[in-house]
C-alpha cells in the first residue's frame, strides 16, 4: 500500500504562543490543547479582560474545531491601571465636625495636624481605572492572532506524522486480513479430513459421504468468515476514505474502528484454527494502536 499523506488530519494536540507590545504596555499569549470531545476554552488572564473573554473565544475557535485550550494571557507595563487618588470630602467635614462637637462639649483641644488627615480611615481613596481598551484590545488580538497561528501550524504537523503512522498500521491490518483470508478454506479442507480419518476408525473404513458431507457444511456455516471479512475490508475503506476527506474526522474513524473490533472478535470467536487465531491476535493488537493516534485527531 503506498502511503499518501497529502490530506490534512488535524491533531488535537498543540501549542501556540503569541507576543505583542508598545511603548507602554506587553501581552503574551500561551495556548495548550489536548484531546476533548467538544472545543472547549479555559482562560485565565486579568479580570480587568474579562470582557474581551468571548471575542477570544471566536478568534481562537477558527484555528481548532475540537479539543480543550487551556489559555494563559499575561499582561504587564504601567498602562494597564490607571491610579488616581480621592478625597472623600463629605467624610472629612464630618471628621472634622464631630472633632469640634468634641472639643466644645468636653472642652478638649482638637489636636489636628496635616499629617493626622491621611490616616483617618477612608478620607483618602485610591481608584483604578482600566486604560484605554481599543489600546489593549489591539495587542491582545495580534497575540492572540500568533498564537493561534503557531497553534494550528503545529497541530497540523502533527497530524501529518498521526496519518503516517495510522496507514503504516492499516497496512499491517489489511495484510492479516488477507493472510486470514488464505487460511480460511484450508481450515475446513482440515476439517474434512479430520473427520474422514475419525469415521474410518471407527467405521473400520467404511465412510458414509453423505453424513460426512453434512457434517463439513454444519461446520462450514458455523466457522464461515466470509461476511466479517467483507465488513472488515469496508471499513479500512472508509478509514482511507475519511483520512483523504476534509469535513472533521475524529468522531467518525472512532465510530469505524469500533466496527472494527466488533468483526475482528467476530473472526476469533468463529476461528478453528491456530494460524487465524495469531492474526486475530495481531489485527486486534494494530487496532489498539491505530486508536490511540485516532483519540488525538481533530
Amino acid at each position: 500500500m503506498e502511503l499518501e499523506v497529502n490530506s490534512m488530519v488535524v491533531s488535537m494536540t498543540g501549542y501556540g504562543r503569541g507576543f505583542c507590545e508598545n511603548e507602554r504596555l506587553r501581552v503574551q499569549v500561551e495556548v495548550k490543547t489536548v484531546n476533548h470531545r467538544f472545543c472547549e476554552f479555559n482562560i485565565r488572564m486579568p479580570r480587568q479582560l474579562l470582557v474581551l473573554e468571548d471575542k477570544i473565544k471566536k478568534q481562537l475557535g477558527s484555528y481548532m474545531r475540537r479539543g480543550r485550550a487551556e489559555v494563559f494571557i499575561t499582561v504587564e507595563g504601567d498602562g494597564l491601571i490607571h491610579k488616581k487618588l480621592a478625597v472623600d470630602w463629605s467624610l472629612l467635614d464630618q471628621y472634622m465636625t464631630s472633632l469640634n462637637t468634641i472639643s466644645t462639649n468636653y472642652h478638649m483641644h482638637p489636636n489636628i495636624s496635616m499629617q493626622t488627615v491621611p490616616h483617618l480611615e477612608g478620607v483618602f481613596l485610591i481608584q483604578e481605572e482600566q486604560t484605554n481598551s481599543n489600546e489593549l484590545e489591539t495587542l491582545i488580538t495580534s497575540a492572540v492572532q500568533q498564537a493561534g497561528e503557531q497553534l494550528k501550524s503545529m497541530r497540523i504537523e502533527e497530524g501529518l506524522q498521526l496519518k503516517k503512522d495510522i496507514l503504516q498500521q492499516i497496512d499491517k491490518l489489511q495484510t492479516a486480513a488477507n493472510q486470514v483470508i488464505q487460511y480460511a478454506p484450508l481450515v475446513i479442507q482440515q476439517y474434512q479430513d479430520r473427520l474422514r480419518q475419525k469415521m474410518e476408525e471407527f467405521t473400520s473404513g467404511l465412510v458414509d459421504e453423505t453424513r460426512l458431507l453434512n457434517e463439513v457444511a454444519i461446520f462450514v456455516d458455523k466457522a464461515d468468515i466470509n461476511e466479517e471479512i467483507t465488513r472488515l475490508n469496508s471499513h479500512i475503506n472508509q478509514v482511507l476514505t475519511t483520512l483523504d476527506s476534509e469535513e472533521a474526522k475524529g468522531r467518525k474513524l472512532d465510530f469505524l474502528l469500533q466496527e472494527m473490533n466488533r468483526e475482528v472478535n467476530t473472526i476469533g470467536s468463529k476461528a478453528n484454527d491456530s494460524r487465524i487465531a495469531m492474526e486475530v491476535v495481531e489485527m486486534k493488537s494494530l487496532l489498539e494502536k491505530i486508536k490511540e493516534q485516532i483519540q488525538n485527531i481533530e
